[in-house]
């Protein structure tokens, strides 16, 4: 009889957590929606928002690579509070409000303030996406499903963001784009208050001090990195500069929204597919795929930079930074394990997102106003191919050391 009331009770501690993973995995879900809503229709226009106001390419660049630098500077600050203080979720709620208070600011037309409200913001933002994923990635394994099915809806929200952004503005002046955004954000926030308090970045047994000596010293790791900034950096011309640079060669703004739906829907099937190319292919080959993607992507707007060629080639987005992204992410999971899961994440996004947002602003920024998209795409184009030789080295790296497992 006791041996019975057991396993009943086992078996609805069983049931009530796999209850409770999928309400998590449901509220991640929709946090990444509503985060990818307000990226989608505020991240691609801050740059002509600036442009309208009289700035150059060049300024423009300069103002995200100084911000982004300052965000890269201090993001190991915010690892250290989250490992300290153990407020996860407090620093995730904070991180989406404060660059959604400060986005009406973008409007002041004095070049120092720009810099200011521009920094603050990504400060506050760069540590949205390690939190975030930490999470996601946490609560996926808990949920027997895999981070891109979590990861998707960051897609699917940003590619209906860029469009409802196209379709705002046909009636709406650029500088009132504050507005939706601002809403997002808050919706975001109230949801993240929902989450649970702990996750493996907050359980971590290695500080992140500790945590980033330890990764510093992998060789392997190291060359992963300097593989994916190479390859990372060529987005800014997508992110920072498309909207620009497709209106440079003749498409209309309403073009340009749908332009940006495209490419983030192609997304989603991308990280849905994810699961079973990483199985097949696992982390370093899926890798390679997507920076060849990357290649043939900018490689045919270098060579045909028109309108309808830059329309249909955003189709190669989601095999490029969707398996990019997700392999990348996997496999920093897979060699820091949970104990060093938050630094690991964190480390990777300070140089795919920050100090490869800080050159690919500058360089692409550059060449954008001195040689126009073609050179600006060619630049892009043998920075993915330098990229993917060195990923190729990691990945071959990594096949000898499987097979020096197998014969012990």
């Amino acid at each position: 009889m006791r041996d019975r009331h057991m396993m009943a009770d086992t078996k609805n501690r069983t049931a009530d957590s796999s209850s409770e993973a999928r309400r998590v995995l449901i509220k991640l879900q929709g946090l990444y929606l509503f985060m990818g809503l307000a990226g989608g229709i505020f991240n691609p226009y801050i740059n002509p928002i600036l442009v309208a106001q009289g700035f150059s390419s060049k300024d423009t660049g300069f103002i995200m690579a100084f911000g982004t630098l300052i965000s890269i500077i201090l993001q190991p600050v915010w690892g250290i509070l989250v490992d300290k203080f153990r407020k996860t979720r407090l620093v995730l709620v904070i991180s989406l409000m404060v660059p959604a208070l400060l986005a009406y600011f973008y409007n002041i037309q004095v070049y120092i303030i720009l810099i200011l409200i521009y920094t603050l913001c990504t400060i506050f933002q760069v540590t949205q996406i390690p939190v975030a994923d930490s999470y996601a990635v946490t609560a996926a394994r808990a949920a027997n499903t895999s981070y891109g099915m979590i990861r998707l809806f960051g897609s699917l929200g940003t590619g209906l963001g860029g469009f409802a952004a196209g379709m705002y503005l046909s009636q709406f002046s650029i500088h009132m784009l504050w507005l939706p955004f601002l809403f997002f954000n808050m919706l975001s926030a109230i949801l993240a208050g929902t989450l649970p308090k702990q996750t493996s970045i907050s359980s971590s047994s290695v500080t992140f001090s500790v945590g980033l000596a330890r990764l510093l010293r992998n060789r392997t790791f190291l060359l992963f990195l300097t593989g994916c900034f190479l390859v990372n950096q060529t987005l800014t011309a997508f992110n920072s500069f498309f909207v620009i640079s497709f209106q440079m060669a003749g498409g209309s703004v309403a073009l340009t929204g749908t332009a940006l739906l495209l490419a983030s829907i192609t997304n989603v099937p991308s990280m849905l597919a994810a699961a079973y190319v990483l199985r097949k292919w696992g982390h370093e080959r899926t890798m390679l795929l997507a920076a060849g993607a990357y290649m043939l992507r900018w490689g045919i707007q270098w060579l045909w930079p028109t309108p309808e060629v830059m329309l249909g080639v955003q189709v190669l987005h989601g095999l490029s930074f969707g398996f990019f992204y997700i392999a990348a992410v996997e496999y920093v999971a897979s060699v820091t394990g949970r104990e060093m899961q938050a630094t690991g994440q964190s480390l990777f996004n300070m140089v795919f997102a920050g100090l490869g947002g800080i050159v690919g602003n500058l360089l692409n920024g550059y060449l954008l106003d001195t040689g126009g998209p073609s050179v600006m795409y060619l630049s892009c184009t043998i920075s993915a191919a330098l990229g993917a030789v060195i990923l190729y080295i990691v990945s071959r790296q990594a096949r000898e050391q499987r097979r020096a497992y197998s014969l012990e």
